[in-house]
């Protein structure tokens, strides 16, 4: 198998230069301290009391979380938020954004005492303190990583953690931050809610494979494929990753320097969370230092594998006017003029108005993706 090493010296250098540039600090390449959250909490605060001081309404300044206009594109690291570019101004005398103005800093007063303590929960427990309140659990993620924008912090500094879907197993073996001993070797792990705490890595895996979906994912343990095939370790975060999984995969591929590569449908949604792992989001773009794969390749499910394996038009899905839309954005966006390939791929899912999943393989055979199609990848390239 070709090996792709990444340089993360060069990956944290350019980025240390953007952050400089940008006027930022860099307190969120590592683990900000408590004091330091703790004082940006208190620095919002203040201005808060001092605009009631003065007789004046309160005002938050959000960083808009969904416009392009606000990111920029860096090849090594992903995309990142910008100086500047659109804003949201939460006002408190407005009846149209004083509802989120109280939520922040009714999350914020709940993530202060956190800090102070050093105590940790998860969202889930903020939500459930006053479910009346927050309305929803996706309003409160929402609140937290508004904040976690605000403070310009890590959204695992502000020691509220969010609950973990993802699964990971093969050659891998670490200490908890409790010290318990985890073991991949043979068994499924779901992915640690405290990756940072990681220590101890041991493996000898070849390369790591993000795999987008759990059925996937399942197919490759039954089928022993990280003990009969490849030392390598699986990852999957069920279809759109959170964000421990995220780090895990970061941090497998800060520790042991190996090739990641990405399994996913050869579909409009698939392509978009590889894309979520190798640059990240815009909606987490103030994030994306810490969890994204600048180096990840794409190496299946392609739309070109579709026509070179012959797989019968049964097993095709036609591709929808949504998907279609989903296929032009993301052909517009910043990194793909480094992706040539990739356009050529989407190309020929707009032009043959077909998409296909991972499971379309079962089609040629029962174990056709273990045997034969992974192994000709990992073997004789086919990655882009």
């Amino acid at each position: 198998m070709h090996k792709q090493f990444s340089d993360v010296d060069t990956v944290r250098a350019e980025l240390l230069q953007n952050l400089v540039d940008d006027g930022e600090t860099v307190t969120n390449l590592g683990s900000i301290t408590r004091l330091e959250v703790v004082s940006r909490i208190e620095e919002v605060t203040k201005k808060i009391i001092s605009s009631l001081s003065m007789e004046e309404a309160p005002v938050l300044t959000l960083k808009s979380r969904s416009r392009w206009s606000n990111v920029r594109f860096s090849k090594l690291v992903g995309l990142l938020l910008t100086m500047g570019g659109t804003v949201s101004t939460l006002r408190s005398d407005c009846p149209s954004t004083v509802m989120k103005f109280a939520l922040i800093l009714k999350a914020l007063s709940a993530i202060y005492k956190l800090v102070q303590s050093d105590s940790y929960v998860t969202k889930r427990d903020i939500y459930y303190n006053d479910p009346q309140l927050f309305g929803s659990q996706k309003t409160l993620d929402t609140i937290v990583d508004d904040i976690s924008c605000l403070l310009k912090v890590p959204r695992r500094s502000l020691h509220v953690c969010a609950s973990t879907k993802g699964l990971i197993s093969g050659d891998l073996c670490y200490l908890e931050e409790d010290g318990t001993r985890v073991d991949c070797t043979s068994t499924v792990v779901p992915v640690s809610s405290s990756v940072s705490g990681i220590i101890n890595i041991v493996s000898s895996a070849k390369f790591v494979l993000v795999i987008e979906k759990d059925a996937t994912f399942q197919r490759l343990v039954d089928d022993e494929f990280c003990i009969n095939f490849y030392p390598c370790i699986i990852i999957t975060g069920k279809g759109v990753p959170d964000v421990n999984s995220r780090l895990m995969v970061k941090k497998l591929w800060e520790t042991l320097h190996i090739p990641v590569f990405a399994l996913m449908d050869a579909d409009p949604h698939g392509i978009e969370i590889m894309c979520i792992y190798k640059y990240g989001s815009i909606s987490m773009a103030f994030e994306a230092p810490t969890l994204t794969v600048s180096s990840m390749l794409w190496l299946g499910l392609l739309p070109s594998d579709i026509e070179s394996l012959g797989l019968p038009q049964d097993a095709l899905i036609p591709l929808t006017v949504a998907d279609e839309r989903k296929l032009n954005n993301i052909k517009k966006r910043p990194y793909m003029s480094f992706h040539p390939a990739w356009e050529k791929e989407m190309e020929l899912m707009l032009r043959w108005k077909q998409k296909a999943e991972i499971e379309s393989l079962v089609s040629i055979a029962p174990h056709f993706l273990t045997r034969v199609y992974l192994h000709n990848k990992l073997s004789y390239g086919g990655w882009i």
